[in-house]
């Protein structure tokens, strides 16, 4: 039980921190309307995921595929970043994704309304 409760700490912490080196340190213009949805991390903390989206884009938008390979690319520096910041003694390899939930949730939505015959 206890293990759980650590990896969702340790978790929502890097969310937390990632967050804040994308939005106060990072000069990347391409990093500027990312959002960091959910991170999740294996049970010995090696890996971690993080799932990501960005505000006005979709998945096959250039932007998207833009931020993603500048996340790709500085993945380094947030590595090292969240190691120094957060005192891990093993600093998690960290994987980012493109989270489609809103994008299906939308679509699901539209899907419903047309079901219905209602005008959103």
């Amino acid at each position: 039980m206890a293990d759980i409760s650590r990896t969702k700490r340790v978790s929502l912490e890097i969310r937390k921190t990632l967050s804040e080196i994308l939005h106060r340190d990072t000069k990347d213009p391409r990093l500027d309307k990312i959002n960091i949805t959910e991170v999740k991390i294996s049970k010995d903390l090696s890996i971690a995921t993080v799932y990501f989206t960005i505000i006005g884009a979709n998945e096959v938008d250039e932007a998207a595929q833009e931020a993603i390979a500048a996340l790709e690319k500085a993945k380094g520096y947030f590595r090292t970043e969240v190691g120094q910041r957060m005192n891990l003694r093993i600093t998690p390899h960290l994987r980012f994704f493109y989270d489609k939930l809103a994008e299906n949730a939308s679509h699901i939505e539209d899907l419903i309304y047309q079901a219905l015959n209602k005008p959103k």
